[in-house]
């Protein structure tokens, strides 16, 4: 059977700078590459233990030939914290929390112990995402 494995996914931001503010200085993603064209633009950042794997930002609806009413929607839903984030995992949430937290990212939820099986922690990006660290319980 092919093997199948993440190679990228995408967080919408409404401003890379302040993003790059939370994902590189505060998590400590490295910055692999920047473009910009016709008035978008895409971040890509990795942490040096995947280097196959990367998170994109991009600014909402990054497509030169989505309406402005699809484009206004995605805004909004951005806005209004309702775009999913992603999840990462860590060998020390509440070290990662605290490193998080000290560096100004917005607290949704300390580290604790999940019925599911993980101690997580989760707070928001610059832009509204909901961003989680977890690792499973012992």
């Amino acid at each position: 059977m092919n093997e199948i494995k993440l190679s990228q996914c995408f967080i919408t931001v409404d401003d890379a700078d302040k993003a790059l503010g939370f994902y590189r200085d505060a998590l400590g993603l490295e910055v692999r590459n920047d473009v910009g064209y016709e008035g978008m633009r895409w971040v890509t950042l990795g942490s040096p233990a995947q280097p196959d794997v990367a998170v994109v930002l991009e600014t909402p609806l990054p497509d030169p030939n989505a309406s402005e009413a699809d484009r206004r929607a995605v805004t909004d839903l951005l806005a209004k914290g309702l775009l999913r984030g992603v999840i990462f995992s860590t060998d020390d949430v509440d070290a990662t929390f605290e490193r998080v937290r000290a560096a100004g990212g917005e607290v949704l939820q300390e580290p604790v112990d999940q019925h599911y099986g993980v101690r997580d922690c989760a707070f928001r990006d610059p832009a509204g995402n909901m961003i989680r660290f977890a690792r499973p319980k012992a």
